[in-house]
């Protein structure tokens, strides 16, 4: 078996096949294996080489072509698209002043707003509990692809500060480092890797099981309070995650 044929652990997993060889042959491409403009090999070439039916492999392929990746030509076969559609790149800051940028071209959009929720629970907890929380579901999208769903649980007792700008606009830890009176000592972020569900999966617009980034955000207040606690779940294939090394 070939380096680029399905891993055998891979056949033990409960995701359908056909996504993980769309996993697979996708990487191909944004790895440069198969190259922009090129031929890729056959419906029969790629079974043999993966030991599945052609049906599986023409699933796979179609997934690839609803994402714009690749052409088919009757009697010519199967190419890598050229002009790629275009990577949401999602960069997940690391620092501070990073985390307080907007992206550019993105929007926000309000999908729930519950008023004295429960805060999910922190183990550790880098504060106290506020009394109650607002919890808001929000989606962001960025050139008509959403690419971030979050859960945003912030102190009740800052909601009046909140304004219908405010929620459209700003990135959680921008939304409450700018209330008024606002002043926050302690901030954190978590990354963790896993896969989407059939509610992210809808959302984000994304296959079932694909690769997707959780991370959470915690900030507290001069008084120690947890005024912010914000859980969000990115695309896998559009984050981007840089950090400085010291050398």
């Amino acid at each position: 078996m070939s380096a680029q044929s399905l891993p055998p652990d891979l056949t033990r997993s409960a995701v359908p096949r056909y996504i993980q060889l769309a996993t697979l042959f996708r990487a191909r491409i944004t790895q440069g294996v198969w190259q922009t403009g090129a031929r890729i090999p056959t419906v029969d070439e790629l079974a043999a080489e993966c030991g599945v039916a052609r049906a599986t492999i023409r699933q796979a392929l179609d997934a690839l072509a609803e994402d714009g990746l690749i052409e088919r030509f009757r009697a010519k076969g199967t190419f890598v698209r050229a002009g790629q559609p275009e990577r949401l790149w999602c960069e997940v800051q690391t620092d501070w002043n990073g985390l307080l940028r907007s992206r550019e071209g993105a929007r926000i959009e309000v999908l729930a707003n519950d008023p004295a929720a429960a805060a999910p629970f922190l183990d550790p907890s880098p504060g106290r509990p506020a009394p109650e929380y607002r919890h808001l579901r929000r989606r962001h999208w960025r050139n008509g692809q959403a690419f971030l769903l979050a859960d945003v649980y912030l102190d009740e007792r800052l909601w009046p500060k909140v304004t219908e700008s405010d929620l459209a606009t700003r990135t959680s830890l921008k939304l409450v480092a700018g209330l008024p009176g606002v002043k926050i000592a302690d901030a954190r972020q978590t990354l963790t890797i896993g896969s989407a569900d059939v509610a992210v999966a809808a959302a984000l617009g994304v296959a079932l099981n694909a690769p997707v980034a959780f991370v959470r955000r915690v900030a507290v207040d001069r008084r120690g309070t947890v005024v912010l606690i914000a859980d969000g779940i990115y695309r896998g294939d559009v984050v981007r995650l840089d950090m400085a090394l010291a050398t």
